[in-house]
């Protein structure tokens, strides 16, 4: 379609220069013999200079209200043409979006309506006055592209409300279409879009002029063989009790304009359709710019609230931070720090989201600086959640999931992770386990979140060549409970003598390896520590400068049965791609949902809020929803309100469908509440694709 539009303009610029000169001589009518009116139609011009006509405001570039709220269009051209040789002045009134009564003509003193659909055989049977046509061009119809079109088909067509003469051509010719009224050409396309009818059918001008806003990019073009658009005047005259024009005037009327319509060239009529549809072109806006280019948008909106989220974290953490610990030093020591680790990805991210702006149309650029982004991102994302950790270890209300581990799969997880993050800085990485009880109790988030803390700290302060070391051995304590030893050893810089009285302190980080561009919030360390302490355990450490270092982590716990989700289970659900409804009140939210999921083979459908959501569940067939990929704050009705009332249904899979909470709210009451609300797991934002796969595998 975008060729053939610009197939179209090229040609129409082409034929404009050939035209013009019949066009131009074409009001003063120099190249053509004077019209012949009749006696009764001279006298009817003599009293009646001027007469109404109403217009449709919404068929660009066919008939509509310019900028200025004037008449304009092709049949705006036409018709200063036809006033031009017949004599009559227009004036030029536009009609209400939607169905217009005939009462409602009559009583705002109309005369004539015009781009009325013109039908020989509906104009006999109903009475109505029309003219000849003055414009013809085809219809065309346009779905979705998903949409397979059929004229046998059972589907849903979206009209303009008043397209009466097409109602009859449907119902005649497409008896097996569904025919939906619309107030406007626009809502047709939207309507068609968002899947609430299948496809319109409309004027072929029309279509090419709206078919080139980008969000209508997902529609198609079909020509339909043998319907055309005729378009005509439409004369209102008075019937019943109404005081007006009687019906003799509208049929003396009709003929004057049959006859100035008629002494009209194809080669002005062409002309006066190039020009339109040239001066007429789809412009684009602001929101036209923002949806063609939302990806990136939605990265630097993305951006632009995780700054001001840190900021105002980094703000409360200080206030915080400031009333338990009077020591200016201390203080001091906090903005420093704070200052370097938010400010230099903060920065990166500034001077990335300008790049981006600057090369939207370069997409191997565009592509690089969206890793990039998405890294940095990544980086202030782990601070959020270092600062996020140490407030509730702070405040001592952080709790410990217990459940059963298996620590041979967690271990070799962490292997996994570690090996290749090893591997792409050039290190040995070897890991030894001697496991008496595999299966304890405890807590799998927070083991896995030290270990792999630990070891990335080995990896940051090993240089290239080097070695780091796992190794895992149990002992029983004397308590019963098994204690597991995670012992990490490299042999990178090591930690000075000095330094090493304050590794465990907030917000504490060796000068040189501050300077040797190392990241890190001086967090890490200190929460692992408590971590490990609230497992019965501790983190103990020994190092020497330039000699390398070793961290033991222990960890206490009960012993366990096997974990019910073995890996057999979750390796055959894994085998299946479930079908998912995302329940999602921001519109960009859930198309990005929508394409992570579709782009991962898995099919997805948005529902708006949390009502809409049990809607398209009730409506579904049993079975059709594997998973509800479930928002917690949304309008009409919220998430959790929304899981209440599925799990409430009298269906076979309402008890049975995976809830999953997908949420910006991550508190613990949070989580709890959602459980009790009948979700089954929780997942926050920003999404992490990868988590988001693995829980819909685990399904």
């Amino acid at each position: 379609m975008r060729r053939f539009v610009s197939r179209l303009t090229a040609l129409a610029a082409a034929l404009a220069l050939i035209l013009s000169a019949s066009a131009a001589t074409a009001y003063a009518g120099e190249s053509r013999a004077k019209i012949e009116f009749t006696e009764e139609e001279q006298e009817y011009i003599a009293s009646h200079p001027s007469v109404r006509i109403g217009y449709v405001q919404d068929r660009i570039p066919v008939s509509f209200s310019d900028d200025n709220g004037e008449f304009a269009g092709i049949s705006r051209e036409i018709f200063d043409y036809v006033s031009s040789v017949c004599g009559i002045a227009f004036e030029y009134s536009p009609l209400p979006a939607g169905d217009v009564t005939y009462e409602y003509l009559l009583d705002g003193g109309y005369d004539l309506v015009s781009s009325v659909e013109y039908n020989k055989e509906n104009q006999q049977a109903r009475g109505i006055l029309m003219s000849d046509p003055y414009l013809t061009s085809r219809k065309v119809v346009v779905a979705r592209n998903d949409i397979d079109f059929s004229y046998d088909a059972d589907l849903k067509i979206a009209i303009s409300t008043g397209s009466q003469t097409l109602r009859k051509v449907l119902n005649e010719t497409y008896p097996n279409f569904e025919l939906v009224d619309y107030p406007t050409i626009t809502d047709c396309f939207d309507a068609v879009r968002s899947g609430e009818a299948d496809l319109l059918m409309q004027n072929q001008y029309v279509v090419e002029h709206w078919i080139s806003k980008p969000v209508y990019e997902k529609l198609k073009v079909i020509p339909v063989l043998g319907l055309d658009d005729q378009l005509c005047f439409s004369a209102v005259v008075a019937f019943g009790d109404y005081d007006g024009a009687s019906e003799e005037d509208g049929r003396i009327l009709i003929d004057i304009l049959n006859k100035a319509i008629n002494s009209m060239t194809e080669d002005e009529v062409a002309s006066f359709t190039i020009r339109s549809v040239i001066q007429n072109q789809y412009r684009y806006n602001i929101t036209d710019f923002l949806y063609r280019y939302r990806l990136a948008v939605s990265i630097i909106a993305v951006f632009v609230v995780v700054i001001l989220v840190l900021l105002f974290l980094l703000v409360r953490l200080y206030v915080s931070y400031a009333e338990n610990k009077a020591d200016a030093r201390v203080r001091g020591r906090f903005l420093s720090t704070m200052s370097h680790e938010f400010r230099t990805p903060l920065n990166g991210l500034i001077g990335l989201n300008y790049l981006m702006s600057q090369k939207l149309d370069d997409r191997e650029r565009l592509r690089s600086y969206i890793r990039q982004s998405d890294v940095t991102a990544n980086y202030l994302l782990t601070l959020v959640n270092d600062m996020l950790d140490m407030s509730s270890l702070q405040a001592e209300n952080l709790e410990l999931v217990q459940k059963p581990v298996d620590l041979v799969l967690l271990f070799e997880t962490v292997d996994s992770i570690s090996a290749n993050t090893m591997a792409e800085k050039g290190i040995s990485y070897n890991a030894e386990y001697d496991l008496g009880c595999p299966f304890i109790t405890g807590d799998e988030v927070r083991i896995q979140q030290v270990l792999l803390n630990l070891l990335d700290n080995a990896k940051k302060f090993t240089p290239a060549g080097g070695r780091v070391e796992l190794k895992v051995s149990q002992n029983t304590s004397a308590d019963g409970k098994t204690v597991t030893s995670a012992v990490i050893s490299d042999n990178g810089k090591g930690i000075s003598g000095e330094f090493q009285k304050h590794i465990f302190d907030t917000f504490q980080r060796e000068l040189e390896t501050v300077s040797a561009g190392n990241q890190g919030t001086g967090l890490g360390l200190p929460i692992s520590r408590r971590l490990a302490q609230l497992m019965g355990g501790d983190i103990t450490f020994v190092s020497r400068k330039g000699s390398g270092s070793t961290f033991t982590f222990t960890f206490k716990g009960e012993a366990a049965s096997k974990p019910e989700a073995d890996g057999e289970n979750r390796h055959a659900s894994a085998n299946a791609l479930p079908r998912v409804l995302v329940a999602e009140d921001n519109e960009l939210n859930g198309e990005i949902i929508l394409e992570m999921l579709k782009e991962n083979g898995i099919e997805a459908e948005l529902a708006e809020n949390g009502k809409t959501a049990l809607e398209k569940f009730s409506a579904s067939q049993p079975g059709r929803f594997d998973v509800i990929l479930m928002d917690l704050l949304m309008p009409v009705m919220d998430g959790f309100e929304a899981s209440k009332a599925v799990r409430a249904l009298s269906r076979p899979d309402a008890k049975t469908v995976k809830i999953i909470a997908c949420t910006a709210n991550s508190t613990d009451a949070d989580r709890e509440k959602a459980k009790a609300s009948g979700m089954n797991d929780f997942i926050t934002k920003p999404l992490d694709v990868g988590v988001l796969l693995k829980k819909l595998s685990e399904m």
